[in-house]
């Protein structure tokens, strides 16, 4: 099985199987309590997915858990950590290899799955959109996207950037903005198994912050002259 931790919008954490299908999932949609329920989250998934060192009353025979991706943002400093420190802490303790994965790559997928399951035979494929999220302080984070390339993960055709939310139209210039506030931590998990599979890196490891915190470490103490 592959785990999946994201906090860039909510809390999220879900398990798929090596094919994909989903395992187990929660959620949290609270922007800012992530610390408060990434705990019990990923106990509730590990035990409705019968793991075997949460729940040792459960055969654990196909539930051994091989890669732990973790949603690198966009997200706020103090809450996409959170994740990314759970997601890190969760596979190093078990000895496992993290997939970090930009957290608009799910929300693309999610997108293009399901445009996908309900299109006719008459339609064309799925046209340029973007990935729109909200990023405080009167800004969104935007990544455009269009459709899914051969080893079935979003194809950007234009990178992450942070807008004024009042100009974010402007920027998309009649390019389908798709504004996305809770994240599939299932979805995220299937692009981290499909780059894992076709041997891709997505990011690397640095969290893609939609700003640098306000809080910064002083300088130097200065020398007090005698």
């Amino acid at each position: 099985m592959i785990l999946a931790v994201d906090t860039s919008l909510g809390t999220a954490v879900a398990l798929i199987d090596a094919d994909g299908a989903r395992r187990a999932e929660a959620g949290a949609v609270d922007p800012l309590g992530h610390a408060e329920v990434i705990g019990d989250l990923l106990v509730g998934v590990l035990r409705e997915a019968g793991d075997a060192r949460v729940d040792v009353l459960r055969e654990a025979d196909d539930t051994d858990i091989t890669h732990v991706v973790a949603g690198m943002g966009p997200g706020p400093f103090t809450g996409l950590r959170i994740g990314i420190a759970a997601a890190r802490a969760f596979a190093l303790g078990r000895g496992l290899p993290v997939i970090p994965v930009p957290s608009h790559f799910a929300a693309a997928l999610t997108v293009l799955e399901t445009e996908t399951e309900t299109e006719t035979e008459t339609e064309t494929e799925t046209e340029t959109f973007a990935i729109v999220t909200d990023a405080r302080r009167r800004e969104v984070a935007i990544t455009v996207f269009d459709g899914l390339d051969d080893d079935g993960i979003p194809v950007v055709v234009a990178g992450t950037v942070l807008v004024r939310a009042a100009d974010a139209d402007a920027h998309l210039d009649g390019i389908r903005r798709i504004d996305v506030s809770t994240l599939s931590a299932t979805d995220l998990a299937r692009v981290g198994a499909r780059a894992l599979a076709a041997e891709r890196v997505l990011t690397g490891d640095e969290p893609l912050y939609m700003r640098h915190p306000d809080v910064t470490l002083p300088g130097a103490p200065k020398k007090v002259g005698t």
